[in-house]
């Protein structure tokens, strides 16, 4: 453009210039919300990632306790079950009651359940037959997570 078409037309050399700083500012403006909104929602994802993460290995570690609660409680039963120092017994032998383990480290908010069958023995050929199951059940703040083992056994 000559700067006879400028003047006829009243624009000014530099007026032009002002012209597109002015729009590249109002779209800059409209970027950067973009970007904001944007990065707002990727940090809410990844929050909401972390939790469920955290809730998986919570859930993870109480059911690896219960696991070992109840591999505790069937442990136990054997135990009464084949004395070292005598012969084998029937299912009558193990008390209602299994041991605490709540206050051992690691079972903290866990304890063994045993249920009446938990323990059901049977003679065949004049051998002995045991079936032995122990429930664990684990909880911190409210959840609960539980455990189921069973063990079949004979005498010798």
């Amino acid at each position: 453009m000559s700067l006879n078409t400028l003047l006829s037309k009243n624009v000014t050399p530099g007026s032009q210039h002002i012209n597109c700083i002015n729009k590249a500012q109002g779209s800059a403006l409209v970027i950067a919300i973009f970007v904001i909104i944007v990065m707002s929602l990727l940090g809410a994802a990844l929050v909401n990632m972390m939790e469920s993460s955290q809730d998986n290995v919570t859930f993870e570690v109480l059911g690896t306790r219960a696991f070992n609660a109840a591999q505790s409680g069937v442990q136990w039963q054997l135990a009464q079950l084949f004395p070292l120092d005598s012969a084998s017994q029937t299912c009558d032998v193990i008390g209602e009651q299994p041991p605490i383990i709540s206050n051992t480290a690691g079972f903290e908010g866990c304890k063994i359940i045993l249920t009446a069958d938990s323990c059901v023995n049977f003679q065949h050929k004049g051998i002995e037959y045991y079936t032995v199951k122990s429930i664990g059940q684990c909880s911190i703040d409210g959840e609960f997570t539980t455990r189921t083992i069973q063990v079949e056994a004979r005498s010798l």
